[in-house]
């Protein structure tokens, strides 16, 4: 719940009393006359405390991280946070590390404590505490975890195992399907179970609720992984291969090598049937909608009343199919390919994303290919890390009522709430200034704006875990159960009212998002600390940094995505027809600024693919400049540290995006993310005019873009 704190003086808190004493004391006045008091020698003035300093370098910022030697206008990235990338090691059991990264590795400290508190306490049986206690506790218990083996994995092996028909296989699809997916507000479109289903508000009518399914079932991150004939994805393929039998090993299979080849097989022809990342992200496309009676024949194959009866959707009327080809074909291959693959493919599966939490040869093997094959990181992560995560992700908002009260100060939420209004009124008004719109598109725009929440720290209602069994010493059984609860708690929103308060992420995560279908915006507690937030730290490095976030943010609500869809977060056109020409011509020039780009050898970002993202830097970099002068209520910026203003606000942002990668995590994330890594976010700069002015960037500078080149959206 949200706090208001305010503060009663003594006469506010007794009035009576005080208009009483008051009164004597001018009857004693009247009567007699007393002599002048003495006279009073002046106090000497005290000394106020020292301001509390930034936690970053002088003023926010770590000038030490500078390459001086690079001009900024040739390669601002390195000029900025250069020497912090020669002198950053990517710790071992890390694929990268970014900014990001380093704020986590805090939380997660601070979560941990958090954790160990609660299992050191003798909570009541069924409390939050209690569960968060014993949730970690299971986990850490090593000994109890190698003394159970495989064991866990039995009754779901057995099932199986016991598949004779396809009625039976869409059954067990059917109880397989998770709430792990969700194509708008994480743009997170992969699962490795066969579907994924999304509960979110109708792209229609987001008054209510829609089940989305979505497309699933690859063990491999994408498509691409599997069709792709570049020399490291076929290497890939064969180090997955192995994996596959590997893991049917340690689970017992009669014939792992054999099964290896089929569920390889079986995968290979459903990444036939997936849409491409960018594909996935049209939403336009996307909003298909199937009614209950069409499934069977819209894709035909799955014994869908079997299906939808284990997955506890048989009385939904209609269904969202995301990507309604991959739907169709996974469908098709249930009914088509044999029963034996899909025994294989199941088992496998049922291995592979149980192994975390089974004994120590199930967790290297899984790292071996997840963490060393696909992302180059060589180090498991301690364990006890791998206990937050999960603990965090099974019980989140539990934790997070516990984080904010220990870390997320009344100061801190107050100064970043006065940020995000900055923010929203520079935007308001760079709506007003744009040449090109017109008024009718201009008042529905102003009109979405207005219509914007921002959250900041942490929800107002907290979520309700008392459904959730967590059983001390179980550690498979739990994150099986907490998978489930999830699910059911997601599947349990389908006939009710909107939720429009809803956070879809913990305070204690360092991230942000904006929801198009219902406006809002949400900052978790975590993500407001330095590099990103310090209130003690110059104003222009915050506007630029958690600023800059801010911004991006809002701007998602008018990215090629967030454009589509309306005040009321209705997927419907609301542009004038030149408007919007305008409007995707520009983006377009920044979707071919990206594509030019080449982060590694033959390997150039999709412009498309990663566009959403980028317009919301360019919007969202360039609101939160205007922000920062906002707030400076008509007063020059001070030169600080011998850096204007304008040049710090820059350096912030630079700072927001310092990071470094292994190669093979690198190609993944150009591969598969609608992020560009940090290095490139930062060289959003280049599109902003008052950048130029800053650093004194010239033509024939490497960075340099002519006037009519820089990309101006919003």
């Amino acid at each position: 719940m949200l706090r208001r704190w305010e503060f009663l003086s003594p006469m506010m808190l007794r009035p009576s009393l005080f208009a009483a004493a008051a009164a004597a004391v001018l009857v004693s006045a009247c009567a007699t006359t007393p002599p002048p008091p003495p006279p009073v020698a002046e106090a000497p003035p005290q000394p106020q405390p020292p301001k509390p300093k930034a936690q970053v370098g002088e003023f926010g910022f770590d000038v030490s991280g500078m390459d001086t030697s690079v001009a900024p206008g040739d390669d601002f990235f390195r000029y900025a946070v250069g020497k912090w990338v020669d002198r950053t090691e990517i710790p071992a059991d890390r694929s990268n590390l970014t900014a990001f990264a380093v704020i986590a590795e805090k939380a997660a400290a601070r979560t941990r404590a958090i954790i160990e508190d609660m299992a050191k306490t003798d909570a009541p049986a069924g409390s939050e505490a209690r569960k968060i206690g014993d949730y970690f506790a299971s986990f850490m218990d090593e000994a109890k975890v190698e003394q159970l083996g495989a064991s866990p994995l039995k009754p779901e092996l057995d099932e199986i195992a016991a598949i004779k028909t396809r009625k039976d296989l869409s059954r067990v699809l059917g109880a397989s399907i998770r709430a792990d997916t969700d194509a708008l507000n994480a743009t997170n479109f992969y699962t490795e179970r066969p579907f994924g289903l999304w509960v979110a508000e109708d792209l229609d009518d987001t008054t209510k609720y829609r089940p989305y399914l979505m497309q699933g079932g690859l063990g491999m991150p994408d498509r691409e992984f599997y069709l792709g004939q570049s020399p490291r994805f076929v290497e890939l393929r064969g180090k997955y291969l192995a994996h596959i039998a590997a893991m049917l090993t340690l689970a017992g299979h009669a014939d792992p090598q054999g099964a290896a080849k089929r569920v390889m097989a079986l995968e290979t022809a459903i990444a036939k049937t997936h849409a491409t990342v960018d594909e996935s992200s049209d939403v336009t496309k996307s909003n298909t909608v199937w009614t209950r009676a069409e499934l069977s024949k819209k894709a035909p194959g799955l014994d869908w009343d079997a299906f939808l009866t284990a997955a506890g959707l048989a009385d939904q009327p209609r269904f969202g199919a995301w990507q309604a080809g991959a739907i169709a074909g996974m469908s098709k291959l249930a009914g088509g390919q044999p029963l034996p693959a899909w025994r294989d493919y199941l088992a496998f599966h049922a291995v592979e994303r149980g192994a975390p939490f089974l004994s120590k040869a199930f967790v290297d093997e899984h790292f071996a290919f997840n963490g060393t094959a696909l992302s180059g990181t060589p180090q498991q992560r301690e364990r006890w890390k791998r206990g937050v995560d999960n603990t965090s992700a099974a019980l989140g908002e539990a934790i997070g009522k516990l984080y904010v009260e220990r870390h997320f100060s009344p100061q801190a939420k107050a100064q970043a709430s006065e940020m995000a209004g900055n923010v929203l009124k520079a935007f308001d008004q760079r709506i007003d200034k744009l040449e090109w719109m017109t008024p009718e598109t201009k008042a529905r725009a102003k009109r979405k704006l207005g219509n914007f929440r921002v959250y900041v720290g942490y929800p107002d209602t907290w979520r309700d875990y008392s459904r959730l069994e967590i059983v001390r010493g179980d550690a498979y059984g739990n994150w099986r159960r907490a998978s489930l609860f999830e699910f059911r708690r997601n599947v349990a929103k389908l006939g009710k009212p909107v939720d429009r308060g809803e956070w879809f992420m913990s305070p204690q995560t360092v991230n942000a998002l904006f929801a198009p279908s219902q406006n809002s915006i949400i900052f978790p507690a975590a993500i407001l600390e330095p590099t990103f937030f310090d209130p003690n730290a110059d104003a222009a490095v915050n506007y630029g940094a958690i600023g800059g976030v801010m911004g991006h943010e809002v701007s998602h609500g008018f990215d090629d995505l967030g454009a589509q869809f309306d005040e009321n977060g209705n997927l419907r056109n609301w542009w004038a027809p030149q408007d919007l020409a305008r409007f995707k011509a520009e983006t377009k020039k920044l979707a071919d600024q990206y594509s030019a780009y080449e982060p590694l050898p033959g390997l150039h970002f999709n412009g498309q693919q990663v566009l959403g993202e980028n317009i919301a830097d360019v919007a969202g970099l360039a609101t939160a400049y205007d922000a920062y002068h906002l707030s400076l209520r008509g007063q020059p910026a001070p030169v600080i540290g011998g850096f204007t203003g304008d040049q710090r606000f820059y350096f912030g942002w630079a700072q927001n995006y310092r990071s470094k990668w292994r190669e093979a995590a690198l190609r993944r994330q150009v591969v598969t993310n609608v992020h560009s890594p940090g290095q490139w976010r930062a060289l959003t700069v280049r599109n902003q005019d008052p950048w130029y002015a800053a650093f004194g960037v010239k033509e024939g500078q490497k960075l340099y873009l002519a006037p009519t080149d820089r990309v101006k959206i919003w």
